[in-house]
């Protein structure tokens, strides 16, 4: 049995050989890089959904340089009191699966083996995340639209993904937990300054979640010195910034052969109510 409900009708999905498949007949090629196809073509309408190919290689290479390892290292003790064998853990917006797989290494090498399901709208995202851990179900799909049962969730992870509150209250038990991570204020400032002319700091939302209890709250704050350009422009084009940016001002990067950058992270963790 699938950890994914049909799209269309939203009954149980059942794993076949190369195809996912409900009672009711709708069936959902899975394709060779290891993903099953839930969005759709209704839901978005543009041709390409989320990070592209190079977004993609630029977050591969920077991770696993080990830049956020700290970050992943606090994700990991923080989420693990939580999680029990069994426990179902639904990564919303997991992108190519770099702490969704090593979350899901954490807990099984501390003797907890959860069910851990990824969701993502990026196809290129999920090619590489597949590659990761085959023990990890991955579907293409949107927050927006989980193609996940009302009610089955043990955990829930949004990292610097969008996020919907009132799916992420539908598809988490009564009591389940909710962790979120997104960059802090002045997170990858100096990046910025590099690049323009007026760099600002980013906005913060609120912590209340209507439906959810805070439970806990945590901020990483370091400095990481990038040795290479490589490094650099990776970290630039694995953000968003790259593609508001015009070409002059991405020039500006090319010519540093280091960097120092702030790293700013705020996670919370919440209980739903």
């Amino acid at each position: 049995m699938s950890n994914f409900i049909c799209p269309v009708c939203g009954k149980p999905l059942i794993i076949k050989e190369k195809i996912l498949s409900c009672t009711n007949k709708h069936n959902f090629d899975k394709a060779k890089s290891g993903y099953t196809n839930l969005l759709m073509s209704q839901q978005i309408k543009a041709k390409h959904h989320g990070d592209d190919k190079l977004m993609v290689r630029s977050r591969q290479a920077f991770l696993n340089r080990g830049y956020y390892n700290p970050l992943l290292s606090k994700i990991c003790d923080m989420i693990k009191k939580y999680v029990s064998d069994g426990s179902r853990i639904l990564d919303a917006g997991c992108g190519e699966c770099w702490y969704t797989a090593n979350i899901y290494e954490y807990l099984v090498n501390n003797k907890i083996k959860p069910i851990i399901s990824a969701i993502d709208i990026s196809k290129d995202a999920l090619t590489a995340g597949a590659k990761r851990n085959k023990d990890i179900e991955l579907a293409v799909a949107s927050v927006f639209k989980l193609p996940v049962k009302t009610n089955s969730c043990d955990i829930l992870l949004s990292l610097f993904a969008p996020y919907c509150n009132e799916e992420a209250a539908r598809v988490l038990k009564k009591d389940g937990v909710l962790l979120r991570v997104f960059p802090l204020e002045k997170h990858l400032l100096s990046l910025k300054t590099v690049v323009y002319d007026q760099p600002y700091e980013n906005e913060i939302e609120i912590h209340t979640l209507d439906g959810f209890l805070l439970l806990e709250k945590a901020e990483i704050r370091n400095k990481i010195r990038l040795s290479c350009n490589e490094d650099i422009i990776n970290l630039f084009t694995m953000t968003p910034y790259y593609y508001k940016t015009c070409a002059d001002d991405q020039k500006k990067l090319q010519a540093l052969s280091s960097l120092d950058a702030e790293t700013e992270f705020g996670i919370l963790i919440y209980r739903k109510l």
